[in-house]
């Protein structure tokens, strides 16, 4: 269901969002509610600070060390990505072209790199979400396993020319809910479902009946005139959003079944950009909730965004550069590089020497560099590096 524009009510946000200003702050401090602690969300640091700040984190990696062995390395590294990694794979290319001098690249910029894998005509795909089904489904009917997934970025949070930011959730200013976790985003935006994807597979463990239905704000907690008043739910066409897709990774736990009552925006709109519709949306709902990213909310003063926690005993968490960065936000964003890594079979040397040089202090400086996420911390690229041995 689509409701219709009003353009008095969401010009001053339109021009805002298609002026691309990241500069501001998601959500002002809220008043914790009795017996739940909130992050206050910060004030958020111009993109030149920022850039500022993610050089200092890249110090604390490790440099790059190609222990893989002796001899140099060489032969043909062939990388399928797309436009908008094609800078960023131009500088690890160069980078650890100064530390493998033998080594060449073939590159290949696609919409989807995941038909280089399964056609045995790239090494690397390197992508900008995390992998769909029908990738996967199509790489098992190929190789008959699982790709190698490693993490190479965290998704931005409000940077101008940012990428992958988080999915921030975000209710009318006069709505005194002050923080949700990720049960209860399941019960206010799924449905009673069997189970959920994990991988190919499905998982029966994760099923849940419609007693886990939230489809009321006195169900969360709120009283008084709220008690009895439906939440009216807004977001993005759930087949074209990685947004959409992380809340079923999430908080549905691979399911894909969403609340009928999803007021639906369907990307591509000519009068008003769909992020700014639904934050509009909400704007003028009193009893809305809705998903979008953080520099859309954060212009329009009809919203305010909601802290998260992954179960109720917190701690409910507002999304930020810095809770994109150490992970605390659950709906932080991440990006993947996937390779073909037979079980129980070594990586290439090449191959697994140039992932290396991706998570060392060099490869992630160059994440930096190019401006679109958030590199990597330390916790989390010591754990992808462990994936490759």
């Amino acid at each position: 269901m689509k409701r219709a524009l009003r353009p008095a009510a969401i010009a001053a946000v339109a021009t805002a969002v298609l002026a691309g200003s990241a500069v501001g702050q998601v959500g002002a401090a809220q008043k914790p509610s009795r017996g739940l602690k909130v992050s206050a969300a910060p004030v958020i640091p111009a993109p030149p600070e920022l850039a500022g700040i993610n050089a200092k984190r890249v110090k604390e990696l490790p440099p790059y060390n190609n222990s893989v062995g002796t001899e140099p390395l060489h032969g043909v590294i062939r990388i399928h990505g797309t436009e908008l990694t094609q800078h960023l794979i131009h500088l690890w290319e160069d980078g650890f072209l100064k530390h493998e001098a033998l080594v060449r690249f073939g590159d290949l910029m696609l919409p989807t790199g995941f038909s280089g894998l399964a056609a045995n005509t790239a090494d690397i795909n390197v992508m900008g979400h995390d992998a769909w089904y029908s990738d996967l489904k199509a790489l098992e009917g190929v190789w008959g396993y699982d790709p190698q997934e490693v993490i190479y970025a965290s998704g931005a949070f409000n940077l101008k020319k940012g990428n992958t930011p988080a999915t921030i959730f975000f209710v009318n200013k006069d709505n005194p809910l002050k923080g949700l976790t990720v049960e209860q985003i399941d019960g206010i935006f799924g449905a009673e479902r069997t189970g959920g994807w994990k991988g190919t597979h499905w998982d029966t463990s994760v099923a849940r009946g419609p007693e886990k239905d939230l489809r009321t704000w006195g169900q969360l907690g709120l009283k008084g005139e709220w008690a009895d008043k439906p939440i009216h739910i807004y977001g993005l066409d759930a087949t074209m959003s990685n947004w959409s897709e992380m809340i079923q990774k999430v908080a549905f736990q691979g399911g894909d079944k969403w609340n009928p009552a999803l007021h639906e925006v369907v990307r591509g709109g000519v009068e008003l950009p769909a992020d700014a519709e639904i934050v509009a949306d909400v704007a003028e709902d009193k009893y809305g909730i809705g998903f979008n990213l953080a520099r859309v909310v954060q212009h329009n003063p009809g919203v305010q965004a909601v802290a998260i926690a992954r179960t109720a005993a917190g701690p409910y968490v507002q999304a930020s550069d810095q809770t994109c960065y150490d992970r605390s936000y659950p709906f932080a964003n991440q990006l993947e590089i996937y390779i073909d890594h037979p079980p129980g079979k070594p990586i290439a040397p090449r191959i697994k020497a140039f992932l290396t040089y991706i998570l060392s202090r060099e490869g992630q400086e160059a994440v930096v560099e190019d401006g679109m996420y958030i590199p990597l911390n330390p916790a989390i690229a010591a754990a992808e590096i462990a994936k490759l041995q």
